[in-house]
Formats: structure tokens, C-alpha cells, sequence
């Protein structure tokens, strides 16, 4: 069977999930059908984050397209769900990157989630307020 024409890779990151498609292109970066900059409304620091792993690894994110699909989550968790996405379809591209990806901390998945809500609680931990009379 014929093998794709590009190298697919899965990101999460609290509730965020991201699902990257990296292919040989002119450097277009689409998310959920939008482009990058108007997804992230141009927010500087979110946009520098996401291009960390070509950085790292000395590839010119002008020569790749990406193609992203995101899901939950806030803005700063689906970035970081992208950026561990982008980080591992780099490796399945080239299995060499891993070393440099690890040693950058970009190929950790972060496994903070939110804490459920307990039964008699009012939020997670929290507790009605305590009345002695």
C-alpha cells in the first residue's frame, strides 16, 4: 500500500486535543479551517510558542504545511496541545529529531487535568463554611 503524503501526530494537553497533518508545502498553517494568525487573534507570545519545535530542530517552517484540527480547552492549553503535535509528526518524519526535541522539553505531554467535583463539595475542594453557633 501506497504510504501518505504526509506525517500525522496527536497532541493533548488538559482538555485540548490537537491532531497535526505535516506535509512538504509553502509554509501554510491552518486551524480548523482558519488561518493561524486570525485563530490566535495575532497574540504574539502563543504564536512564538507554536513555532518552538522547527526552531529547535533548525528545519524553515516555510518549506512544511500544516494542517490542524483542536478540540477543548482554552487558548494557551490548544497551543501547547499543537506544539506537541508538531513536536512528535516532526519525529515520525525524522526519527533523528527526537534527541534534540527531549532535551528542548517539547516532547513532555503536560498530564495536569482538572479535579472532578466531590460529592457535599461545592467545587473540588472546597468546602461550605464553617459555623460553630
Amino acid at each position: 500500500m501506497a504510504e501518505p503524503h504526509y506525517h500525522y501526530a496527536l497532541g493533548r494537553r488538559k482538555s485540548s486535543t490537537a491532531r497535526v497533518r505535516l506535509q512538504n508545502g509553502k509554509g501554510g498553517f491552518v486551524i480548523n479551517g482558519k488561518d493561524v494568525k486570525d485563530f490566535f487573534n495575532n497574540s504574539k507570545p502563543l504564536l512564538h510558542k507554536l513555532g518552538q519545535p522547527f526552531v529547535v530542530v533548525d528545519l524553515d517552517p516555510m518549506k512544511y504545511d500544516l494542517s490542524v484540527v483542536v478540540k477543548g480547552g482554552g487558548l494557551t492549553g490548544q497551543v501547547e496541545a499543537i506544539r506537541l503535535a508538531i513536536a512528535k509528526s516532526l519525529i515520525v518524519m525524522n526519527p533523528d529529531l527526537k534527541s534534540t526535541l527531549k532535551r528542548a522539553d517539547l516532547l513532555g505531554r503536560d498530564p495536569r487535568e482538572k479535579e472532578r467535583k466531590k460529592p457535599g463539595l461545592r467545587s473540588a475542594r472546597k468546602q461550605r463554611q464553617f459555623t460553630k453557633r
